[in-house]
């Protein structure tokens, strides 16, 4: 289980009360386990919630009743929580359990299959009127709490100070794969669960991609490799990108890596309550574009930290027939700043941070150097 304390759980719990009320259902069915754990603080495999006015209702099977009784008691143990056994089918639970004084139930669109869907619905014979809903507990989740706040601030200072072992690891004669287990390596020991993704180590001409896979290329003199890593801390996420260059850096290299620098800055700069978040998007695109590197650029400018390593705000450029929902930021929201630049058969630098939207402004989370190190 993750460690939310009850009295924030509670709040949430009203936050998503509300919204269901305002939508008039009588209930909302959550699948999405990254939903759920935000609700429930529960971290396993398997699980329904349903949420009412009153109750909220947990479907889980055997193996998991005794870490749920563990938590009774405790300064963490989810408010009003009603377990229910599922012995079998988890839908044949839930259909059976549906099937009484609740009439409108809200479904997470985005996490039930059309095929889960047309068996509930059909199963339920019109007991039940299913509604598609979409976003009532991920909206809550893009403005963090204090506890969560709190969480991400250490999972950052954590990620930094990995940031500062893992330089060590890049060495002349060691392939891109060496280099990934080292990190992984890293982030365990500094007492993170896992890590956040598949670890990035692209070098020379793989640093041009910006998701490469790290394989069986040796690291030689004059390569730059792009270091992307994170990790998860009491089930939050921290994302961080360094560029290093092996050996004495060439002109080419110091022109492209300041320029991504300066568009990591001026993004930064542009964070702040109340500012759209393509205009902070901008703020980095412009920079660059300053220094002809704009279609070297190429991906979103930054994404939101969480419980998933990439959820809502998208910090990025204004699509019209996509991006209908608010632009501004606020503040309590925690995202990546994460410009780059990617020359085919040359390479790439990408520099990423961790940023918290402050009543104030911001506050850069991760706090490793940005100076271009040559090692």
């Amino acid at each position: 289980m993750a460690h939310a304390p009850s009295a924030a759980l509670s709040r949430r719990h009203e936050a998503v009360r509300a919204e269901i009320a305002a939508r008039g259902l009588d209930a909302l069915v959550v699948t999405s386990l990254p939903n759920i754990l935000y609700l429930t603080n529960f971290t396993g495999s398997a699980a329904i919630v349903v949420i009412d006015a009153e109750r909220v209702s947990f479907l889980t099977d055997a193996r998991y009743v005794t870490a749920i009784d563990d938590t009774r008691g405790t300064p963490h143990e989810c408010p009003a929580l009603d377990v229910v056994i599922v012995e079998g089918s988890y839908d044949a639970r839930l259909a059976e359990f549906l099937r009484g004084s609740m009439r409108r139930i809200g479904f997470e669109a985005a996490h039930l299959t059309f095929a889960r869907h047309h068996w509930l619905t059909k199963t339920l014979n019109g007991a039940v009127e299913p509604i598609a809903t979409e976003h009532i507990v991920e909206d809550l989740r893009v403005v963090k709490d204090d506890y969560e706040i709190f969480t991400l601030r250490e999972a950052a200072r954590r990620l930094s100070r990995v940031a500062e072992r893992v330089v060590a690891t890049v060495r002349r004669g060691r392939s891109e794969r060496e280099v990934a287990l080292a990190i992984d390596t890293h982030i365990r020991q500094a007492g993170f669960t896992k890590c956040a993704f598949d670890t990035i180590v692209a070098s020379g001409p793989h640093a041009a991609l910006p998701h490469a896979r790290p394989g069986e290329r040796t690291i030689t003199e004059g390569d730059l490799v792009v270091l992307d890593f994170g990790g998860v801390y009491d089930s939050y996420c921290v994302d961080l990108t360094r560029t290093v260059s092996v050996g004495k850096a060439a002109a080419r290299v110091r022109e492209v890596y300041e320029a991504v620098r300066q568009a990591r800055n001026r993004a930064v700069e542009a964070v702040a309550p109340g500012r759209s978040r393509f205009e902070i998007d901008r703020a980095a695109r412009e920079s660059l574009a300053s220094h002809g590197l704009d279609k070297a650029f190429g991906h979103g400018t930054g994404h939101g930290l969480g419980i998933e390593v990439h959820e809502d705000p998208r910090i990025t450029w204004k699509r019209p027939d996509v991006d209908t929902r608010d632009e501004a930021v606020a503040a309590g929201m925690v995202f990546t700043i994460e410009p780059g630049a990617y020359i085919p058969g040359w390479g790439g630098v990408r520099i990423e941070d961790d940023v918290l939207v402050t009543d104030a402004g911001v506050e850069v989370l991760t706090d490793a150097s940005t100076e271009l190190m040559e090692l």
